[in-house]
């Protein structure tokens, strides 16, 4: 695999994007031996609460917006059309189908990883996928015998939810800085999370 262009994927609802978001990816797309990050959207989970969450199309169009001019850094809507709930195995069969010539890598933060045994066809994914962790404020690596496609990769810690900048706006609060400057524009002129 190695003439294949190495590709991290960072799951998330991006509810809204935010800074934090696209610090992590860019670190991983400057500072790894990744060429590209992709921010894969996942649609509303049906086991989630939901009445927060902007329309899948919306979240889309924020990420493209907040990625707008990074060449290494691409909004990745594959799962809108996948069966749902998401599982990530099915999402990385998809993504493989559809580019035979990229290695996927799962960007993961520490808080996940503990979990992940219990993923669905867990063992497969253990097996056939590079992990890269990043630490996350407030938790402890888990023991990573058990994991030896996974490797720790030092990154930014920063402490900035999409629910902190949904209470903002909610409340008539300053987003500035926590989302890129035309984020926060379409957010405020369309009322979003009011």
């Amino acid at each position: 695999m190695s003439g294949q262009a190495r590709i991290g994927l960072l799951f998330g609802s991006f509810n809204p994007v935010h800074i934090g978001h696209l610090i992590l990816a860019e670190h991983f797309a400057t500072r790894t031996d990744l060429a590209e990050v992709w921010l894969v959207v996942s649609p509303h989970s049906p086991f989630k609460e939901t009445a927060n969450l902007l329309p899948d199309t919306e979240r889309l169009q924020l990420v493209e917006l907040a990625l707008a001019g990074n060449p290494r850094l691409r909004a990745e809507d594959i799962e809108f059309s996948l069966p749902r709930p998401s599982y990530t195995i099915a999402t990385l069969d998809a993504l493989r189908q559809r580019h035979p010539n990229h290695d996927f890598v799962l960007l993961m933060g520490a808080d996940n990883l503990p979990g992940l045994p219990r993923w669905q066809e867990s063992a497969r994914l253990l097996s056939e996928v590079d992990i890269y962790v990043y630490p996350r404020p407030g938790t402890e690596l888990p023991e990573l015998t058990g994991f030896p496609r996974v490797q720790v990769v030092a990154a930014p810690l920063l402490d900035i939810s999409a629910t902190y900048i949904r209470e903002s706006l909610r409340t008539g609060r300053s987003i500035r800085y926590l989302v890129p400057g035309a984020v926060e524009a379409v957010l405020i002129a369309e009322k979003s999370y009011l």
